[in-house]
């Protein structure tokens, strides 16, 4: 399943969301994307989820800066 930056922009936008629900939703489609790789996945593909999991952590941030800064660092590692 492919997830596209419009979608996240759209999860954040939410009015009558809490935050936290939103972190978790997040979190989800990271490890869904993360989960759908497998030992065949190209060089290419691997490299798009780790853009789209760069992006749902700066999104996380806008919510929860503290949280969201950490998974940007420990990504990083």
């Amino acid at each position: 399943m492919e997830f596209t930056t419009d979608k996240i922009d759209k999860i954040v936008s939410f009015k009558t969301i809490k935050d936290r629900d939103k972190i978790s939703r997040l979190l989800e489609i990271d490890a869904i994307q993360y989960t759908n790789l497998g030992i065949d996945s190209s060089k290419r593909a691997k490299s798009r989820v780790k853009r789209n999991s760069r992006y749902i952590y700066r999104a996380i941030q806008e919510l929860d800066f503290e949280m969201g800064t950490k998974f940007l660092l420990y990504q990083d590692k």
